[in-house]
């Protein structure tokens, strides 16, 4: 398995061909940095460095925190409707254990009745210049350990954004395609992504 300062070394190279090599679909402009959650501050580190570079050629490189993302949607469930929201998953956890808590996270994050990660993830891309631009979609870890599936998001995100975007993936991977989030050994090493996995 590659060190992770290869994997970045790798995805950097593709990033910085021209055409880029990192996307597989078109309408699907998505990578995966697989990388072990147990390197998580070193990566923080090295990606900020891998932006620099980037940037020093002409790239803009933007930062999309999924754990933002979350907050965000908590936030405008409750604005939405006053008894829903924080408080309420608080209370739920509280009353009734941290399954059904979560259980409702992800009911937040996945219905049309709220606001869905992929659309509020789709908001946040649309006024990125697809053309000059980069983004690096960090802290996946807030997900953990069943809130959401990063295969469902990059599922839903399919047609709604020409912005190439690299979703950086705290888990292990078996064979060349199954990546088990966060390394959860109750978890399934999924491999239905259809994207480009480094790492």
């Amino acid at each position: 398995m590659p060190s992770l300062k290869d994997s970045i070394a790798h995805l950097e190279s593709d990033l910085k061909s021209v055409p880029s090599r990192v996307n597989v679909y078109h309408d699907l402009p998505f990578a995966i940095m697989r990388y072990d959650a147990t390197d998580e501050w070193t990566l923080r580190r090295e990606i900020r460095l891998l932006a620099t570079r980037l940037e020093a050629i002409g790239k803009q490189v933007h930062f999309i925190s999924l754990s933002d993302l979350l907050w965000a949607s908590l936030e405008q469930v409750q604005a939405k409707d006053a008894d829903e929201g924080l408080d309420a998953i608080i209370a739920l956890e509280h009353d009734r254990g941290y399954t059904e808590a979560q259980q409702q996270l992800t009911t937040y994050l996945s219905s049309k009745v709220w606001i869905p990660l992929w659309d509020l993830l789709a908001e946040r891309l649309a006024p990125i210049n697809p053309d000059t631009s980069i983004v690096f979609l960090t802290r996946a870890a807030a997900m953990a350990p069943g809130i959401f599936h990063m295969s469902m998001l990059l599922d839903k995100m399919h047609g709604k954004t020409a912005v190439t975007t690299i979703l950086f993936y705290p888990g292990s991977i078996e064979g060349t395609t199954g990546l088990r989030f966060m390394d959860l050994k109750d978890r399934d090493a999924l491999g239905n992504y259809r994207v480009k996995i480094y790492g």
